[in-house]
């Protein structure tokens, strides 16, 4: 297992099968667009359909996109909302820094540390195949962790806040990732992962 504290942009934290890059922290003016991302955001309770039963989580979220993008996972499909100016801002920023571009953002809301993602990729069908994934992170710093689905080789990462962190390539292919539920005492987070939805029939 590695954490990783030193800040290389170039510098790819997996070993192999993937890329992902950390940028640090690129936005100092944070607490203007945390405010503003938890007031103008339309959050709603995650929802999930685990074994046939119908859940909903503490965690919310929000899906914003160039159109009405169609997108599931977790066997509950969402329509994305029109970009708001904060959004557009940031994507703007996270595009030059990175030199992607993206269509449609999914956000999520921690309001604590006891809330966090379980091992996952982000393959769902709907995604450009081994498109580029933007992560930006704003308010409480959570450790971030990686795992090979192969050889089980763990990387772990700490997501500051007003950080970028950039998957691509055949990451989601070989590599789960999730954000670790702890019981020490952290702040709300919202972390925006800026996301290429694919042509849809309508679209």
């Amino acid at each position: 297992m590695k954490l990783f504290n030193d800040i290389d942009p170039d510098k790819n934290l997996l070993p192999a099968d993937g890329v992902v890059n950390y940028y640090g922290v690129i936005l100092e003016d944070t607490s203007r667009i945390y405010q503003a991302l938890l007031t103008d955001i339309d959050w709603k309770n995650d929802e999930a359909i685990i074994f046939g039963k119908h859940i909903r989580t503490q965690r919310k979220v929000a899906w914003y996109g160039d159109t009405d993008f169609h997108y599931s996972y977790s066997g509950i499909q969402k329509t994305a909302l029109p970009w708001n100016e904060t959004l557009l801002e940031l994507k703007d920023i996270v595009e030059k820094i990175s030199n992607e571009t993206f269509n449609s953002c999914l956000l999520n809301l921690y309001h604590n540390g006891s809330e966090g993602m379980a091992w996952h990729s982000d393959s769902e069908r709907d995604l450009k195949k081994d498109g580029a994934i933007a992560s930006l992170t704003f308010g409480a710093e959570r450790k971030f962790s990686f795992k090979h689905k192969i050889n089980k080789v763990k990387v772990d990462i700490r997501l500051e806040n007003g950080s970028l962190l950039l998957m691509k390539d055949v990451t989601q292919t070989y590599w789960l990732h999730r954000l670790p539920p702890t019981k020490q005492r952290f702040g709300p987070r919202i972390n925006l992962t800026f996301r290429t939805i694919t042509k849809q029939k309508g679209t």
